[in-house]
């Protein structure tokens, strides 16, 4: 079996965990609706985009990969 099925079962299984774990987490922290995100609501015509939520992801996803290189030397 090549590298890539896995790669992709992999990745899948991940943003399925990852979805379970957002998913029981919004009950406690309110996340894609912190100050700064942008929510612009004019009569049939709604834009949101989450900056805010954004950075906050990236920043702790780039903790977690500097931990696990940290780890992986």
């Amino acid at each position: 079996m090549s590298n890539v099925p896995k790669f992709l079962l992999g990745i899948g299984v991940i943003l399925i965990i990852v979805g379970v774990i957002w998913m029981l987490l919004s009950r406690f922290i309110n996340l894609g609706r912190l100050p700064g995100d942008v929510a612009i609501e004019k009569g049939n015509f709604k834009f949101y985009f989450p900056i805010v939520t954004c950075i906050l992801i990236s920043v702790v996803l780039s903790i977690i990969s500097f931990i696990i290189r940290l780890f992986m030397k």
